[in-house]
């Protein structure tokens, strides 16, 4: 069953798949965030094992507010999480504010805990910082007031996946009271699969020479629709192998690095584009920082930064935002280029558009 349509739609064509409880597979479309957006066949089992899993991993189970699009997997986990708890999902976009959605959520499940499952950025706004990125995203409030942070206060559990976390997201999330827990997955695994950096039960988490990230368990999906060459490339042996690269410290914990082409090779130096964005987000007069690798002549490849400011009138220069990066970093990981756009195109599941950030470096400054 191919999950398309507006978010109710989906939600109803999602519940009756569930319902049914057939052979037939669900198909998830990927984010293209790359550009090239695949079709993920995942079969009952797995969908269901990720579910069972996360409730065994939070501690409990409950009704659930959708504020995701319903079409990828984090959206489509939440309906399958609230329907096997009896519950139906409320929607968020039929609420003006996330408070008010919350609102609804106690009203139509007064007695059960209360879950929902956030993007980095939604959080970042909620929390007050600002509009890093479009509004329109699949779903969710374009805007937050003053109560969305009591109302999150009041779940049980906000799952925060989609991206990398900011430390200082997390810190200011557990400052407010707001109880986080960072998952990590894809639409390959049924969505999150590792919380915390620890795989949830029955989940194997591996590294390969290069540091990629592998995945296995039942979680695992079956393959790409009508594309059997890649499926056979990224599905081996029973592993999956990622994206992404990561590390694992001395208690077996996932450190997610960012994408293996997130590494961008600028004039012979490897720089992690993550770790440069996340020194970038820690100044003090900017909002947002996306970083990139942009074919170039003489570098082979330039680091470009693009930067939200907190005032229009007051973007860091180039070369104060280089010393910036310098002064916790190596000086070759410095940005070659800076950007400041109004704010950071997102994909309808709120990750950075990289191929529309791509097209902006292409574009005179």
């Amino acid at each position: 069953m191919d999950l398309t349509g507006s978010t109710a739609e989906a939600v109803r064509a999602l519940t009756g798949w569930l319902e049914r409880d057939d052979d037939e597979p669900l198909v998830i479309a990927t984010s293209g965030s790359t550009g090239r957006p695949k079709r993920v066949v995942l079969g009952r089992e797995a969908v269901l094992a990720s579910v069972r899993a996360s409730r065994s991993r939070v501690g409990a189970e409950g009704a659930w507010l959708l504020t995701l699009p319903a079409t990828y997997v984090a959206g489509a986990q939440v309906v399958a999480r609230s329907w096997l708890a009896g519950h139906a999902p409320v929607l968020a976009e039929e609420h003006g504010s996330f408070a008010e959605a919350t609102a609804a959520l106690m009203r139509a499940h007064p007695t059960a805990d209360r879950f929902t499952s956030l993007v980095p950025t939604q959080l970042h706004r909620m929390l007050g910082g600002g509009d890093g990125g479009g509004d329109g995203d699949g779903g969710r409030p374009a805007h937050s007031t003053p109560d969305d942070v009591w109302a999150l206060r009041t779940f049980h559990t906000v799952l925060l996946g989609g991206g990398p976390v900011d430390p200082a997201l997390r810190a200011r999330a557990e400052a407010a009271g707001v109880r986080v827990v960072a998952t990590y997955g894809a639409a390959e695994t049924a969505g999150g699969c590792v919380y915390d950096g620890h795989p949830l039960d029955g989940v194997a988490v591996a590294l390969g020479p290069s540091g990629r990230i592998r995945l296995a368990g039942p979680t695992l999906f079956s393959g790409y629709d009508g594309d059997p060459a890649l499926t056979a490339e990224v599905l081996v042996d029973g592993w999956f192998h990622t994206a992404d690269a990561g590390r694992l410290d001395d208690d077996g914990r996932l450190h997610v690095l960012g994408r293996v082409d997130d590494v961008v090779v600028t004039g012979g130096v490897n720089v992690p584009g993550p770790a440069v964005a996340a020194r970038l987000r820690e100044h003090p007069d900017l909002l947002a920082a996306e970083v990139l690798g942009v074919p170039d002549e003489e570098w082979g490849r330039r680091l470009v930064a693009f930067v939200v400011a907190r005032s229009p009138g007051r973007v860091p220069s180039t070369q104060e935002l280089r010393d910036w990066v310098a002064e916790q970093r190596p000086r070759s990981w410095a940005p070659r280029q800076v950007l400041a756009v109004p704010e950071i195109p997102l994909l309808a599941n709120g990750k950075p558009d990289r191929v529309a950030l791509v097209a902006l470096a292409g574009e005179p400054s």
